[in-house]
């Protein structure tokens, strides 16, 4: 190993510059390779003297990078991809090379601190009281499974004969709804949506009372979602949060991709009943664009989660005292400060500009609507409620679609793999980055 002499200098300034352009130029759509083929490139780049540094960057940069999609390109307008701010990728790089552990207060106070105040801003938005707090965690997935461990305690505390517990969700929630209830070992209740798509307060208390009154399973959680993954449809959240505590059940909002648009004026009423949740995720790295990987897990009131999480051993004790330690919020111990980078744009851009760049995906979304409207080949599935636009080709069986997709990358004009719907197959564009315009969207719709 190195210590930081000409050798790794030379290589920071390599790595520096390839960063540089990485951010100034516009971003390459690239794709993906087969293992086979990029091994017969590279070979086995792990050896017992070291490829060297220079040698190293050169095979990530002339060939690995190549061989994976870029997120921010404004035509990757698959599954929900990302676009980070300039600021946000190179604070990245600070919080890389100054080795902050996010864990703990005793060790990170001041980049916890910036944190929090991130969080802050996401939960002044939702309009959560001044009590709610929580931590970056690393995704969705886990943000949610995180909070709906907290949940289950809180049940148990109220209701200690129950054996069987159930998370009631609509049937089009997101997958790691269903992925937590079989890591926790509890049923879930899905709850059918509505004509609109929408799982509604209604429907989901009845349901709710008829599994109560059948079964000695009990709910200790509803999710509802503030904009699905594939439609970018919102519950209806007031009207579930009024449900869900006249039973005295715990209200989670996943809002992984649309909760972001609370900053949103233009949509911000969309999300009414929010204020009601005892918890909530927002992932910035897919629509507040910062970095991967980022998600906001908040909570109502955070002592409760504090006494779920918190890990106890001898090593540990000194840590626990009243100081806002982020391990103690979610299922993990050790922690990058992920929410660094989003805090730095924040700080640097001011919240304005989220509202303007937010507002311009969601002009978009709305003007490719339009397009897609008007085009002959072409139906529209939803009016879009957020940014995401799906709609189908007429005509078209399931390969067609997967056929234009692979020749839409092979081409480089962009990447969109298809979805389906109700069983159909489908397209959607998913419109996150503001660089997103709306001649890219007309560039891709003339090959349909």
């Amino acid at each position: 190993m190195h210590a930081f002499n000409s050798e790794v200098e030379s290589l920071a300034n390599e790595i520096l510059a390839y960063s540089l352009l990485r951010l100034k130029d516009d971003p390459p759509l690239d794709g993906p390779r087969t293992a086979e083929d990029l091994f017969q490139e590279v070979g086995n780049t792990i050896t017992a003297k070291g490829l060297g540094g220079h040698e190293a960057l050169e095979v990530f940069t002339n060939v690995l990078a190549k061989a994976c999609i870029s997120t921010d390109h404004p035509r990757n307008l698959a599954f929900i991809p990302s676009a980070p701010t300039e600021y946000s990728n190179l604070f990245d790089l600070v919080v890389g090379a100054s080795s902050l552990y996010g864990g703990s207060w005793q060790e990170g106070a001041g980049a916890v601190f910036a944190e929090n105040q991130a969080l802050r801003w996401i939960a002044d938005l939702a309009g959560l009281p001044q009590s709610a707090g929580g931590v970056f965690v690393q995704g969705g997935t886990i943000g949610n499974l995180s909070a709906l461990v907290v949940a289950r305690a809180a049940a148990r505390t109220k209701y200690p004969n129950t054996s069987r517990w159930a998370i009631a969700c609509s049937a089009e929630a997101h997958s790691s709804i269903a992925s937590a209830a079989q890591i926790m070992d509890v049923e879930l209740l899905k709850i059918e949506p509505g004509a609109d798509r929408k799982m509604h307060g209604d429907a989901l208390g009845a349901a709710i009372d008829q599994l109560h009154a059948t079964t000695q399973t009990r709910v200790f959680a509803v999710v509802a979602t503030g904009g699905t993954t594939n439609l970018g449809i919102i519950d209806d959240l007031a009207t579930i949060a009024e449900a869900t505590h006249a039973r005295d059940i715990w209200f989670h909002v996943d809002g992984a991709y649309g909760l972001a648009a609370l900053c949103a004026p233009s949509v911000r009423a969309k999300f009414n009943g929010v204020e009601q949740a005892d918890s909530l995720i927002v992932d910035p790295h897919k629509w507040l664009f910062a970095p991967f990987d980022a998600c906001a897990l908040i909570y109502r009131n955070p002592d409760l989660a504090k006494e779920v999480h918190t890990q106890h051993a001898s090593y540990l004790e000194t840590l626990h005292d009243d100081t806002w330690s982020p391990a103690d919020y979610a299922i993990h111990l050790t922690r990058r400060v992920r929410g660094l980078p989003f805090w730095f744009s924040l700080a640097a851009h001011g919240t304005d500009a989220y509202t303007e760049a937010m507002e311009e995906t969601l002009t978009v979304a709305r003007d490719a609507a339009e397009l897609v409207r008007q085009h002959p080949n072409l139906d529209l599935i939803h009016e879009p409620e957020l940014s995401i636009v799906a709609f189908t080709r007429k005509g078209w069986a399931p390969s067609d679609y997967q056929k234009w997709s692979d020749k839409l990358l092979a081409d480089q004009i962009g990447f969109i793999p298809p979805s389906s719907d109700k069983g159909q197959s489908i397209l959607r564009f998913a419109i996150v980055n503001p660089w997103t315009k709306i001649t890219d969207i007309s560039m891709i719709l003339d090959t349909l």
